[in-house]
């Protein structure tokens, strides 16, 4: 049997997904079945698996001593320095510039070389995050880049500001996400792009469709910054944040990201390729405007971040006439 008190920064989570977190090595159908053997209990009392937990109330997980051996873990942290660039940091948020061909989270095809660990690897040397504290909370990002995206990602330190910054990501009232994206073709004017989208779980692409045929509302900003004689570097605004938004909706006005392999110009992608090196899609997440923000988080009221460009998209710039 296992006790546990929960802390203010653990509360407010469900019950399942803190047992989860926990019993780190366990598989789904072991914590599955501890609910329905009623061995999950909150202050004496069976709970189900949706229970909200609140500060000070005793978790009661009952398990032998051979299975707190098996399925909880400890985690071996190794000492370096942290590889990316910080925006801003505070004890409660810690926002970085994430580098182009890196995973904000694991997949499954790659599970150690990801922002999330590099970012966990520095808190725990700075003292602020234990990996085998298993009743703390875990930093985590309250939003996500592509891999080949470069640009602003937010980790937060406590739960209760990790929800607080997944409602400003979600409702995007008062959060403004700005990117620099390099474009084929001239743009003379700001563009309002409206289309619907709808992904494609077989192919993992995503098209624009309407509505009635199971599109979702989809609305970007774009605004260009500087024309180059075959290319655009535009100013992209996200009103609605769905997966391959940007991509889409500028190929879907003839103006595609370069170096895009999916909704890209697969001729301009070869030439960047060839002069410029350059294998990824020109998309840079450059600044994330907070407005009027309440709560923990109300310091944060109208101020704005700003990531760097990286240096080869730079260079390329420089070089482009």
């Amino acid at each position: 049997m296992k006790e546990i008190i929960i802390s203010k920064r653990d509360e407010n989570q469900r019950v399942d997904k803190y047992v989860r977190k926990y019993l780190n090595d366990a598989p789904l159908s072991f914590i599955y079945k501890l609910f329905r053997k009623k061995d999950v209990k909150i202050n004496g009392h069976w709970v189900k698996q949706d229970y909200i937990v609140k500060e000070n109330e005793k978790l009661t997980i009952y398990v032998t001593d051979e299975q707190l051996k098996e399925f909880v873990s400890t985690k071996e942290v190794k000492m370096k320095d942290f590889p990316h660039e910080i925006v801003y940091e505070d004890e409660n948020i810690l926002i970085v510039n994430k580098p182009r061909s890196l995973l904000v989270h694991g997949d499954e095809n790659e599970k150690k070389n990801t922002l999330a660990n590099d970012v966990l690897n520095y808190l725990y040397f700075k003292g602020e995050y234990n990996p085998n504290e298993k009743e703390g909370f875990t930093p985590a990002p309250a939003h996500r880049l592509d891999r080949n995206t470069s640009g602003i990602v937010v980790f937060a330190k406590k739960l209760s500001d990790l929800q607080e910054l997944e409602l400003l990501f979600k409702e995007k009232e008062n959060l403004e996400k700005h990117y620099y994206a390099l474009v084929v073709g001239n743009l003379k004017k700001e563009e309002r792009i409206s289309a619907p989208l709808k992904k494609d779980p077989k192919t993992k692409t995503v098209r624009v469709t309407s509505l009635k045929d199971g599109g979702v509302e989809s609305i970007s900003i774009v605004k260009p910054v500087k024309n180059y004689k075959e290319y655009t570097l535009v100013d992209i605004t996200l009103i609605t944040g769905r997966t391959h938004q940007i991509r889409v909706h500028m190929s879907y006005i003839n103006h595609p990201v370069v170096g895009d392999s999916k909704y890209g110009n697969f001729l301009v992608n070869k030439k960047f390729k060839e002069e410029y090196k350059f294998e990824n899609q020109f998309l840079h997440a450059y600044l994330l405007k907070f407005g009027n923000v309440g709560g923990e988080l109300s310091y944060l009221k109208n101020r704005k971040f700003i990531a760097e460009m990286p240096l080869l998209e730079k260079n390329i710039l420089d070089e482009l006439i």
